[in-house]
C-alpha cells in the first residue's frame, strides 16, 4: 500500500525548515485563513482551532486530487500572562511587545492538527521562555535589522541578536520557532508507516 503524501499547510519558511529535519518528503500548500482569537476559548483551544481551520482549508483545496494525504497545520502564539501577543502591526507595536517581554518569562503555545481522511489528531504544546533585559537601542536595532513583523510576539528565538537575550527556555525549542517537532514526529509516525 502506498504511503500517504504529507502536506504542510503553511507559508512559514521556519515550519518548512523544522519539518525537513524529519528527513521525509512532504509538500507545502499555502492557504489564507483568518486567525481570529475567540476570548471565550482557552489559549490552547484557540491555537488548535486556528490550526484546524488551516488544515480544513488545505483539504478543500486539494480535494480534487483524490489521493491519500496527511495534512499538518499549526498556529503559534506568544502569551504574557493571559494576554495573547500575535503578529505585530508594525514597528511601534513590535517595540512595545518586546519591551513588555524583557526581564520576565512568557509562554509560547503551538497548536497543531493532523488531518487524514475523515480523522484528525490535535495537540497543543507550550514552552516557557525568559529574556534577559534588552535596552531600547538593542530592541530598535533588532527590529530594524530583522523586521520580525510576521512572528508572534515580535521575535524569532533563532534570529541573530535575539538569541543573545534568551536567558532560559523550558520545553521544546522548536515549539518556539513554530513547530514542536518531537510531538509532531510522534503523532505522524503511525500515519506514515
Amino acid at each position: 500500500m502506498a504511503r500517504p503524501t504529507l502536506i504542510l499547510a503553511s507559508q512559514s519558511p521556519r515550519r518548512k525548515d523544522i519539518l525537513s529535519l524529519m528527513q521525509i518528503s512532504f509538500e507545502t500548500v499555502a492557504v489564507e485563513t483568518e486567525e481570529i482569537i475567540d476570548t471565550a476559548l482557552s489559549i490552547e483551544d484557540n491555537v488548535t482551532k486556528i490550526a484546524l481551520l488551516k488544515a480544513e482549508a488545505t483539504a478543500a483545496l486539494i480535494a480534487q486530487h483524490n489521493r491519500k494525504t496527511v495534512i499538518l497545520a499549526a498556529d503559534t502564539v506568544v502569551t504574557k500572562g493571559n494576554q495573547i501577543l500575535g503578529k505585530p502591526s508594525g514597528f511601534d507595536d513590535a517595540f512595545m511587545m518586546l519591551k513588555s517581554l524583557q526581564n520576565r518569562s512568557h509562554r509560547v503555545y503551538t497548536g497543531f492538527v493532523l488531518l487524514f481522511g475523515d480523522k484528525s489528531y490535535t495537540e497543543c504544546v507550550s514552552t516557557t521562555v525568559e529574556f534577559e533585559p534588552i535596552s531600547d537601542n538593542e530592541i530598535k536595532r533588532y527590529l530594524l535589522s530583522v523586521k520580525p513583523y510576521d512572528k508572534a510576539g515580535a521575535y524569532g528565538i533563532q534570529d541573530p541578536l535575539m538569541a543573545c537575550y534568551i536567558k532560559r527556555i523550558e520545553g521544546c525549542y522548536y515549539n518556539v520557532v513554530g513547530l514542536p517537532l518531537s510531538r509532531v514526529c510522534k503523532a505522524l509516525k503511525p500515519l506514515l508507516s
